[in-house]
């Protein structure tokens, strides 16, 4: 675990531009506001003043978490007429994989603080990870994985800076990238560094955690939503929020990769993906709603335009060779979430996307309308309190000119079984958690075993191909 001295160390955000600075600079403002405050808030003698103010509990370099995930997952063999680069293996495949994490965080200061993850994989998804759009190991990195390192590598490292914009405050926990104490309820939140964009937009309670939850990446995540990311599922960027207990706006502004897929982050000036989110949740315990909006910019492939230049050259057309500066991909996101009963424990889901798909679905999957849904029961109701049971449901599509490149033999990143006789993917997932939980120091252990089940329908968005089944044992120990 990297000591106090590297969590000290400033965040090295990469020079990228103009949008870079003015981030750096809405920080030092931030800094400079929040200082004077709080200043002003010390001088005075009432206790009752004093009491209300954030604050973390602890000014020294923490530890706030440790986890350990262990899957193993079969995936039967399939009906298979033919195959290409990136399809599903017909004969089945199973493979086990490992992921490991440190996460960190120091508050020196009221206002601000500073966070330090670092995270190993080991292993591959079934099939390579490739011949699906909701692939069913969400726990591992996409195609390309083979060729990074398995290695310890930092996943984040970022300042957060908070300005309070009220006088109340609300009580949070420790946990993973979250120093416990008090912040403000009502505030303005900058976040700049290296960044997992997922952290701050489409969230559910329900359907947003591979490693505890649903294990599809159709149902922990808006599919059709093409986040800046690069291989592991990072980027470099800033977020900034206002935000209150019944609603929030966010912006984020991040690098996106040079290329489909690619571990190398292109500069702001050249590519940038942005997300505007709007959360509403009028009641504490009550439904979520959050409506999601992106604008990608890139190094960029037309899918029709790819298609012409194949046929004109009697060629397999390949939407890379067509790759232009300066096109664009913009898509929309619906999430609710609505607890029912056991304080929220049990409840429902659902989520919608779209995207444009004119241009080349480059960074997380391939996919461009999406539906799912599904639930959680919580174990209460068996009495055991810490278990759930979660079901889900997913529909997902590819826009015409996509399914035509495709049909045409091309490939994507994770797509390409050579010919496609076009269909919607299908997919459901039921998985039971069970968990043990012990007291160690400051915080639980936790224990957890979750088998689970996938069946895909027209894997690929090939009616040729399948139905498929995955089976999977999932372990996963947290501190």
């Amino acid at each position: 675990m990297p000591g106090a001295k590297t969590i000290a160390a400033a965040p090295q955000v990469p020079p990228a531009g103009v949008a870079y600075r003015r981030a750096l600079l809405a920080a030092s403002v931030l800094a400079s506001l929040a200082a004077v405050g709080s200043a002003g808030a010390s001088a005075g003698d009432d206790p009752a003043v004093e009491s209300t103010l954030p604050a973390p509990d602890s000014r020294w370099p923490q530890l706030l978490g440790v986890q350990y995930t262990f899957i193993y997952q079969w995936q039967t063999a399939l009906k298979s007429p033919y195959q290409g680069e990136f399809s599903l293996d017909p004969a089945g495949d199973q493979q086990p994989t490992h992921t490991i994490g440190f996460y960190s965080g120091w508050a020196p200061l009221d206002w601000g603080q500073l966070y330090l993850d670092v995270e190993k994989f080991m292993g591959a998804g079934v099939s390579g990870g490739t011949g699906l759009g909701g692939l069913a190991n969400g726990d591992v990195i996409r195609s390309g994985s083979a060729q990074l390192k398995k290695e310890f590598y930092i996943a984040r490292l970022y300042a957060r800076f908070m300005l309070p914009l009220g006088s109340d405050s609300a009580r949070v926990e420790r946990g993973q990238d979250q120093i416990a104490g008090t912040e403000a309820a009502h505030r303005l939140e900058l976040k700049v560094g290296r960044l997992s964009v997922a952290d701050d937009f489409d969230h559910n309670r329900y359907a947003g955690a591979a490693r505890t939850q649903f294990m599809n990446w159709s149902l922990w995540q808006n599919t059709a939503w093409d986040y800046a990311a690069n291989t592991r599922g990072y980027t470099d960027g800033f977020v900034l929020g206002l935000i209150n207990p019944q609603w929030s706006l966010k912006y984020g502004l991040y690098r996106v990769t040079t290329v489909a897929n690619g571990q190398t982050l292109d500069t702001l000036s050249n590519a940038r993906g942005q997300n505007l989110e709007l959360t509403l949740s009028p009641a504490a315990s009550g439904t979520v709603v959050r409506l999601l909006a992106f604008l990608n910019s890139a190094r960029l492939g037309d899918y029709a335009q790819a298609v012409a230049i194949g046929a004109a050259n009697g060629s397999v057309p390949n939407i890379a060779a067509d790759a232009q500066y300066g096109r664009h991909k913009v898509g929309t996101g619906f999430n609710l979430e609505q607890p029912l009963a056991d304080e929220g424990n049990t409840g429902v889901f659902m989520r919608l996307g779209w995207n444009d798909a004119r241009t080349e679905d480059f960074m997380f999957t391939e996919v461009d309308r999406v539906v799912s849904f599904g639930g959680q029961l919580s174990g209460v109701r068996w009495r055991r309190s810490e278990d759930c049971f979660g079901l889900g449901f997913v529909a997902e599509g590819l826009s015409d000119p996509h399914h035509t490149y495709l049909a045409a033999g091309g490939s994507g990143f994770l797509l390409g079984d050579g010919r496609l006789n076009y269909g919607h993917e299908q997919i459901l997932e039921a998985y039971y958690r069970a968990q043990w939980s012990w007291t160690l120091g400051p915080a639980p252990v936790r224990l957890q075993l979750s088998p689970d089940f996938q069946y895909v329908d027209n894997p690929g968005f090939n009616r040729h191909r399948g139905p498929v089944r995955f089976y999977a044992v999932r372990l996963h120990l947290e501190y």
